[in-house]
């Protein structure tokens, strides 16, 4: 820096550090003064920074001689433009009865050049002022100070007007660190900070559905804060970033063709570009250059209404871009201060005439290389470029705010009386304005333009966050514009802040479909997302759901398991209700046993009907026709209570088949016991044998009927204490629900089990006694071999019941009823059948008792 200017800064900022008394030092300038752009005096003197030129000379640093001067160039129109809404705020507050009345405001323009370098020497002109020597109090020649245009440039300045205590309010300066009020309690902004932005762009992509994005940042504190909050929030969105890359405006060429070659092998098909002005220029070349298309571009609020970049030469590659920008707003009588401006106001102004010549491509000089020459009498009204263009008043209404808002400070720091008319109207002036009381009277400010917008900081000095989302969009005549299509407003609850209008967006390309940008496609309905190692979240591969597992939404990240009496379908999109199992009459099993059961109780029929016809023969007496019946009644009801165990169980079916089979099988038994106890007395009696069946026909019937009472009353406690019930079975198969009855108490169950083995245990013992009788009648024998099928059959039901699942369990119990059951009737009453029909010849007295006549 050649500028002598700097000098002072090191010597205030050693007094300020050291504490150098007051009265004993002086702010005495080093070196000759650095004179605004433009300026005008007044009572009070409010200074402006703005980054009038773009482009900035880089000097040679040899550390051995004297650096050459900055040199800034390129004249910036948009903030030119800015610079002149400044101005026309002060002259409109001039003007004004009732704002700091028999007050003037007069300003200080200087140029940051959009750099830190510049700023700084704008800054300590507008502290300097043109004096050689400040005074005792070094008192700054400006009260306030507003801009500067960019993040960086503003911190610069705060780190030495902060000193000062001077307020700067800036219209541009979002970066989220200046609302650090520890650090910069002299700063005020009227533009939201990008703390606020940076989660709307967040919110923005994840609405979209594009969780894999790439990000582009200017490097400096507005692009490096700016892109760290998106970061951050686009994480806890699920939203990835394939790449971050930062660019300069300052970088060399291959650096930023570099940046744009990252860019176009990306797969992300929608970019964040979190860049300054300046940074967007030189990248929007370098992808024309490139010939880079087919982005969605999504915008920070500095350039996403930028009016020169909707040219022709960069429509096409930003049709359709996204972003959030402040509202904008209409002001009164600017356009026509706007386009009264012109180099004749002050003849000796280089910035008129520079602003004049690339207006018009025209020189004040002799005519060089072929320019036209500057005439003075260009109208402004015939020109439509980023100076005259008034339709987007967004970051101009953000100046003119800051004007007013300074204004509104002082007039109530100056107890400015607005009384009736009565009163004349006047300020209490002051020599000494102390900028520490102009910092708090902003802090305090609140007042309404006559717009309607209401002006006012909270406590870290920031404005309230509210944006439109806007949409580049071409009207009729081919011109690009910027749509409204939707809107942020931080104030709101979350969840509500973020809202669309139903306004048609127009995408990349000019195309009316949604782009996608996905890092993997996502998963359909029925499959869950699993992370590829060494890859972000937003890499997956799709897996489908386990057995019982669902995903009823695309990229689930995790299978739900379906509630106990659900099941996944085919797909895995949706829990149906499992299917219900159980024994029934229309599945080929629950027909076959069906069929059995009624065969066998027939046939049993069919019997009774054999023995009632031929009961008055020798045959059917000596078998005790009267237990004989009973057997075979009992017999036909222990076929038919295997039906009993077919359907859907119910509460009372369930009680039914436990308790009919376990008294059917015992009268059954008790039926068999007697007879066999008959047959012993019968033949190992000295008595007449036909005394015998008169004799024992009551104790018969007392035994029957005792055996069978005692298993009733087994069967009634069972009901009583812990009855079966019906019972949906889960744990045997994961996919169904088999429903069954559940015993209730086992040992109630075992119990009419172990009573019916003990009752055949019982007949099988007595008959194996008896085997040795006369052969010619030797019943004894028959019910031998007909305990030893019954026996076998239930001993080896035991572990197939237990082990047996589902409906199986019932068959099985079908199965060792009915096996039992045709194993008594035919072991019993099958040889018997065959002498009564096939060999009545043997139906004798005689024959009956062949033996005993030998």
């Amino acid at each position: 820096m050649c500028d002598c200017v700097y000098v002072m800064l090191l010597f205030v900022l050693f007094i300020g550090a050291f504490g150098a008394e007051e009265d004993s030092a002086l702010c005495e300038m080093l070196g000759s003064p650095k004179f605004p752009l433009l300026s005008l005096e007044g009572d009070i003197t409010i200074g402006g920074t703005f980054s009038i030129h773009s482009q900035l000379s880089k000097p040679l640093l040899s550390f051995t001689d004297t650096p050459e001067p900055l040199i800034c160039s390129r004249i910036n129109l948009r903030e030119f433009h800015l610079a002149q809404t400044m101005i026309f705020a002060i002259r409109e507050i001039n003007k004004s009865s009732s704002l700091l009345p028999n007050i003037s405001l007069g300003y200080k323009v200087f140029d940051s050049c959009g750099s830190t370098l510049p700023s700084t020497r704008a800054v300590m002109g507008l502290i300097n002022g043109q004096e050689r020597t400040l005074g005792k109090n070094c008192q700054s020649s400006v009260h306030a100070i507003i801009g500067a245009s960019e993040s960086s440039s503003t911190i610069v300045m705060l780190q030495i007007t902060g000193i000062f205590q001077i307020p700067v309010i800036s219209h541009f300066a979002t970066c989220a660190c200046l609302s650090n009020r520890k650090e910069y309690p002299s700063f005020f902004r009227t533009i939201p900070s990008d703390y606020y932005q940076s989660r709307a762009l967040a919110k923005l992509v994840k609405h979209f559905g594009w969780t894999w994005v790439g990000a582009v940042r200017s490097a400096n504190d507005y692009g490096n804060n700016g892109m760290a909050t998106f970061i951050t929030a686009a994480n806890q969105e699920g939203v990835c970033i394939e790449y971050s890359e930062a660019i300069s405006r300052t970088d060399p060429t291959e650096q930023v063709a570099r940046v744009v070659r990252v860019i176009q092998s990306g797969s992300a098909r929608v970019l964040v570009a979190f860049l300054a002005q300046g940074e967007m220029d030189i990248l929007l070349e370098e992808v024309f250059n490139q010939n880079l298309t087919g982005l969605q571009w999504v915008g920070s609020e500095s350039w996403i209404t930028a009016v020169h970049l909707a040219s022709k030469k960069y429509s096409g590659i930003l049709t359709g871009s996204l972003g959030f920008t402040i509202k904008k707003a209409k002001i009164s009588g600017l356009k026509e201060f706007l386009l009264q401006v012109n180099p004749s106001q002050d003849p000796q102004n280089n910035l008129l005439r520079e602003f004049w010549e690339a207006t018009f491509d025209c020189s004040f000089q002799s005519s060089l290389h072929g320019q036209t020459q500057c005439s003075g009498s260009e109208r402004l009204q015939d020109i439509n470029n980023p100076f005259t263009d008034v339709s987007e008043l967004r970051i101009s209404n953000n100046v003119y705010k800051a004007v007013y808002a300074v204004a509104h400070a002082m007039h109530n720091m100056l107890k400015c009386r607005q009384s009736d008319e009565t009163v004349n109207k006047s300020c209490v002036w002051k020599d000494i304005l102390e900028p520490k009381q102009v910092v708090t009277y902003l802090q305090d400010v609140n007042f309404t333009l006559q717009s309607g917008e209401r002006v006012y900081f909270d406590r870290n000095g920031d404005p309230t966050a509210t944006y439109e989302l806007v949409n580049w969009q071409r009207n009729k005549a081919g011109d690009p514009v910027f749509v409204t299509v939707g809107s942020y407003d931080a104030s709101l609850p979350d969840g509500k802040q973020f809202a669309m209008n139903g306004i048609n967006i127009i995408w990349v390309n000019g195309s009316p479909k949604e782009p996608q940008s996905v890092c993997s496609e996502s998963c359909l309905p029925g499959f869950r997302q699993a992370v590829i190692k060494g890859k972000p979240i937003c890499c997956f591969s799709c897996i489908a759901c386990g057995a019982g597992e669902i995903s009823n939404s695309s990229s689930s990240a995790e299978c739900l398991r379906c509630p106990l009496e659900y099941w996944s379908n085919e797909d895995h999109s949706q829990c149906v209700p499992k299917v219900t199992e159980f024994l029934s009459y229309g599945e080929t099993m629950g027909a076959l046993i069906t069929a059995f059961s009624l065969f066998g109780a027939s046939l049993t029929l069919m019997v009774s009907c054999v023995f009632f016809r031929y009961r008055h023969t020798p045959l059917v007496k000596a078998s005790n026709s009267e237990l004989s019946f009973l057997l075979l009644f009992s017999l036909t009801l222990c076929f038919l209570c295997s039906l009993t165990f077919i359907g859907q169980p119910t509460k009372w079916s369930c009680m039914l088949r436990h308790t009919t089979f376990g008294i059917t099988f015992a009268l059954c038994m008790s039926c068999i016991l007697a007879k066999t106890i008959a047959v012993v007395i019968a033949f190992k009696a000295k008595m007449p044998a036909n005394k015998v069946p008169q004799c024992s026909a009551p104790l018969q019937r007392t035994s029957v009927l005792s055996c069978t009472l005692l298993q009733v009353i087994v069967c009634a406690l069972w009901l009583n204490r812990a009855p079966p019930h019906p019972y949906k079975n889960t744990a045997h198969a994961t996919e169904r629900i088999i429903l069954e009855c559940d015993l209730g108490s086992p040992i109630g169950f075992w119990a009419v089990l172990g009573y019916i083995g003990l009752l055949a245990v019982l007949c099988f013992i007595l008959a194996f006694l008896a085997r040795k009788l006369p052969d010619n009648f030797n019943e004894a024998k028959f019910i031998t071999f007909s305990m030893l099928i019954f026996c076998a059959v239930w001993v080896t039901f035991i572990p197939a019941y237990v082990s047996s699942p589902g409906r199986f369990t019932v068959a099985v119990e079908i199965f060792a009823i009915l096996a039992s059951s045709f194993g008594l009737l035919f072991c019993i009453f099958a040889p018997k059948c065959y002498i009564l029909l096939l060999k009545p010849d043997r139906n004798t007295k005689k024959h009956m008792m062949g033996r005993n006549q030998q």
